[in-house]
């Protein structure tokens, strides 16, 4: 096999879709798989409208949501007490939550990266891992026998229980929840067959969150009091779940087929370290989170993005020095909140200790019946509050950092214009947009984009291949000011190209 520059190793979602960026970007990449065939299994479901946008960046989000039901809303009852939220929102082009099964996500982007020229290698686990100052190396198993393998860098994709995050050595500082979950696909009669609904039913006898696939079948999750001591090795019977359903929601919701079931003990943890030397760890080997908001696999798909261009600049030897450490800088703290808030919302809301139980009943309505507080968590949970902290060396607009909206740019809309990969100049008068297509050409597309400029919008904006801004002047540039913005170029985009394209 000819050397790749980067090493993946897990092909889930997070594994496929860096990879997926590091050869849109020109970067040879090889994902290590330990499973020898693609999983049919549905642990991740919920596709929220951040996910969905980065997907767009790259024209995949049409093609998944054509496969998928949108959930519009959500409807709990609380003992006797039922109310609903609705969770559309306005912000995004996608403004819904998207149910899909994550074994047709991952089909999506299996199918995106190979099209780039991904090699997917299946049935090969790594058990050694060394690394130097020119790169890594990794002994790699499989029915085939041991082989050595070699890279520049190397990416550790491959779920909570990381290979890759062991041999670095770093720790994955938290806990595990003390009681088991159930997860059941089942034919529910009383839901419908594609509610767009999500449905949470909660009593003190536990609780039970439901969401429908396009199939006709809908997932479960299941906290169920007088079963969670069980061990996650036992077996789930359609009898246990048919007495939780009644036990929680008052009847078994007309349960029928029982398709797929799991029982597992979910966990709150944290990499210590994002980065050690030439390894980089993603997804779930960087951080796992209670399961009730469903944000592990937006959350590893995020991390994709944001790793993914800045990696290939730094292969590519354009990339600044601060740059690949800003994933570290830029996810880390990312992964730290979630991991806070999802553990909060599970001590509180979902499994409280018996002195708070009463509460649930009063905290749950204020929460999703309260429209200020309903948005702080639908942003959260949509994946649209994400922002990174603009940098010390910048002195920085207020966009700096922030996500960029999908606005009209030139008769076509900017996600579009994103599909490269690469920077997006958009410049209302073109002085600066004019110089950075000369000397950046392979790395940026400059757009000069007239009037009609959106309101209150910057004058010039840079906007990241991962759809973030990372420069803006509100104002148009002097000729006086063009060298600051040049430097500004220089920082983000490397120094100028003299011919061809960068290694």
């Amino acid at each position: 096999m000819p050397e790749p520059s980067v090493l993946v190793v897990g092909a889930g979602p997070t594994g496929l879709t860096v990879a997926a960026e590091l050869a849109l970007a020109g970067v040879s990449c090889r994902v290590l798989e330990q499973r020898a065939e693609t999983s049919d299994l549905t642990r991740a479901f919920g596709v929220s409208a951040r996910t969905m946008e980065l997907l767009d960046l790259r024209g995949l989000a049409d093609d998944l949501l054509a496969q998928a039901l949108p959930i519009t809303g959500m409807r709990f009852r609380l003992g006797t007490t039922a109310f609903s939220a609705d969770f559309r929102h306005r912000e995004s082009r996608f403004p819904v939550m998207a149910n899909v099964a994550q074994q047709r996500t991952e089909r999506l982007l299996a199918a995106h990266a190979a099209k780039l020229g991904v090699e997917i290698v299946r049935g090969a686990e790594i058990i050694a891992l060394r690394q130097n100052d020119t790169g890594v190396e990794v002994e790699v198993t499989s029915p085939a026998g041991t082989r050595t393998e070699r890279a520049d860098y190397l990416i550790g994709c491959d779920g909570a229980h990381s290979t890759v995050r062991r041999l670095l050595g770093v720790g994955f500082a938290g806990a595990s929840y003390d009681t088991s979950i159930l997860l059941a696909d089942l034919k529910l009669r009383e839901l419908g067959s594609q509610d767009v609904l999500s449905r949470t039913y909660v009593d003190r006898d536990g609780l039970a969150v439901f969401g429908s696939f396009q199939d006709g079948w809908t997932r479960a999750v299941i906290w169920d009091r007088q079963q969670a001591h069980l061990p996650v090795g036992q077996p789930v019977r359609a009898e246990e779940v048919r007495g939780a359903l009644r036990r929680i929601a008052g009847s078994d919701l007309g349960m029928g087929q029982m398709r797929w079931s799991t029982r597992f003990r979910s966990e709150r943890r944290l990499a210590r370290r994002y980065q050690v030397g030439r390894v980089m760890l993603a997804g779930d080997a960087a951080h796992v989170f209670s399961p009730f908001l469903g944000l592990g696999m937006n959350t590893g798909i995020q991390d994709a993005m944001n790793l993914g261009w800045k990696l290939a600049a730094q292969v590519n030897g354009w990339a600044s020095p601060w740059l690949l450490g800003s994933y570290q800088q830029e996810r880390f703290p990312i992964g730290r909140q979630l991991v806070h808030l999802t553990d909060l919302l599970q001590h509180t809301l979902v499994t409280p200790p018996a002195v708070l139980r009463p509460l649930r009943s009063l905290v749950w309505p204020l929460v999703l019946g309260h429209s200020r507080s309903r948005a702080t968590l639908q942003r959260q949970v949509a994946g649209l509050a994400v922002a990174y902290a603009p940098a010390a060396r910048q002195r920085a607009h207020r966009w700096v950092g922030q996500r960029v909206p999908d606005l009209a740019v030139g008769g076509s809309r900017l996600f579009a214009a994103l599909r490269s990969g690469r920077f997006v100049l958009l410049d209302r008068t073109g002085e600066v947009a004019a110089t950075a297509r000369d000397r950046w050409t392979d790395r940026l597309d400059a757009l000069h984009v007239p009037d009609p400029w959106p309101a209150g919008w910057p004058a010039v904006l840079l906007i990241r291949p991962d759809g973030y801004v990372a420069w803006a002047a509100q104002e148009p540039l002097s000729a006086s000011q063009l060298p600051h913005a040049h430097q500004v170029l220089q920082d983000w985009c490397g120094r100028p190209a003299t011919s061809g394209r960068p290694r």
